[in-house]
C-alpha cells in the first residue's frame, strides 16, 4: 500500500500548524532528546507546550532547528559557535523581515498617495 504525500509549502516543510516532537525530531534527523537539549543551549529554541507539558514547534521554530543542526552536523561547530551562528542568524532575518515590512508599508503609503493624486485630477 503506498503512502500519500505530505503537502508541504515552499520551505519544504510539511504544511501544518504544529509539529510534536518526534515530527520536528523527524524533520530535524534527529532524537527527540537532542531537541530537548537544544532548548537548553539555544535561545532561540522555545517551543509552545501544551497543559499537559508536551512540546508543539511552529514551521518558525523548526527552521532555527534546521539552521542549528546544519550548523553543528554539516559545518562541524562547536555547541558554542552555534550558538553565536545562530543568534547572528536570528537577528539578520529579524531585520530583513522588519525592513520587508517597512518596504511594504512604503509601498502602501505611495499607493495611498497615487490614489488621492488621482482621485484629485
Amino acid at each position: 500500500m503506498a503512502r500519500r504525500a505530505i503537502p508541504t509549502d515552499a520551505s519544504g516543510l510539511p504544511d501544518k500548524p504544529y509539529f510534536k516532537i518526534g515530527e520536528a525530531a523527524r524533520l530535524c534527523a534527529v532524537k527527540p532528546y537532542v531537541l530537548r537539549y537544544w532548548e537548553t543551549e539555544f535561545k532561540s529554541v522555545r517551543p509552545q507546550k501544551t497543559r499537559s507539558q508536551q512540546r508543539l514547534y511552529r514551521k518558525r521554530d523548526v527552521e532555527p532547528l534546521l539552521k542549528i543542526r546544519h550548523l553543528l552536523y554539516e559545518k562541524r561547530f562547536t555547541i558554542e559557535g552555534a550558538r553565536v551562528a545562530a543568534e547572528v542568524f536570528l537577528r539578520t532575518e529579524l531585520q530583513r523581515v522588519d525592513e520587508d515590512a517597512h518596504h511594504d508599508t512604503l509601498r502602501t503609503a505611495t499607493g495611498m498617495i497615487h490614489q488621492r493624486e488621482v482621485a484629485f485630477v
